[in-house]
C-alpha cells in the first residue's frame, strides 16, 4: 500500500491567509501491522523513506502569489501510522512532523513541531476547520487535521506566527 501526495494541498497558521500547496510526487510505502480485525488496516510509514515536498516559489502560493525566490519550508516526517476501514473508508493518521523555515542559505529558523491527527472526518478548532474526503474507489481521498504549534524560542519567529497558535492542514492524497 502506498501514500502518494497530489496537488490542491492547503496549510493555514493563525489569522494569515491560507497557502496553496502542490505536494505531488511525495509519499511513500506503508507497513501492514498485524490486527485482529479485518475491517481495519493498521498501517505505518517510515520516517526515513516518505518524502514530503518542500514549500517553494514552485509549489506554494500565498495570496495567489508564489513564495519569493530563496523561501523555503522543509518539512522532515517523524510519525505518520494509524487505520483504514475498509468498509467505510474512513481513514485516521497520528501524524508529527518537523518544519523548517528558511530564507536563501543563510536563514534558518528553528523547527515547528507539528503533532495532529489526520482523518476523513470533520475537525474544527477555535480558529480553523476543515472536512476531509473519505477514501474513494479509485484510491484518492483528503485527510485534515488541526495542530497547536508551539513557540520556538526564536522571538522574531514566535511573534510573527503568534506561536502558540493553531494551524489547519489539508492534504490531498492517493493511497492503493
Amino acid at each position: 500500500m502506498r501514500l502518494k501526495s497530489l496537488e490542491g494541498c492547503l496549510l493555514k497558521i493563525g489569522k494569515y491567509p491560507p497557502f496553496t500547496y502542490n505536494a505531488y510526487g511525495g509519499g511513500g510505502k506503508a507497513t501492514l501491522l498485524p490486527n485482529q480485525e479485518n475491517k481495519l488496516l493498521h498501517i505505518s510509514f517510515s520516517s526515513k523513506t516518505f518524502s514530503i515536498p518542500p514549500l517553494t516559489s514552485k509549489t506554494t502560493r500565498f495570496l495567489s502569489l508564489p513564495l519569493p525566490p530563496g523561501f523555503k519550508i522543509e518539512m522532515s516526517m517523524d510519525e505518520l501510522e494509524g487505520t483504514i476501514d475498509k468498509n467505510s473508508g474512513e481513514i485516521l493518521l497520528k501524524f508529527e512532523s518537523k518544519f523548517l523555515f528558511s530564507i536563501g542559505s543563510m536563514l534558518k529558523f528553528p523547527k515547528l513541531i507539528v503533532k495532529t491527527l489526520l482523518t476523513t472526518g470533520e475537525v474544527k478548532g477555535k480558529l480553523h476547520e476543515g472536512e476531509g474526503l473519505v477514501l474513494q474507489k479509485n484510491g484518492t481521498t483528503k485527510l485534515v487535521g488541526i495542530s497547536i504549534i508551539p513557540k520556538t524560542g526564536n522571538q522574531i519567529l514566535d511573534t510573527f506566527l503568534g506561536l502558540p497558535n493553531e494551524a489547519l492542514a489539508e492534504l490531498k492524497c492517493e493511497i492503493k
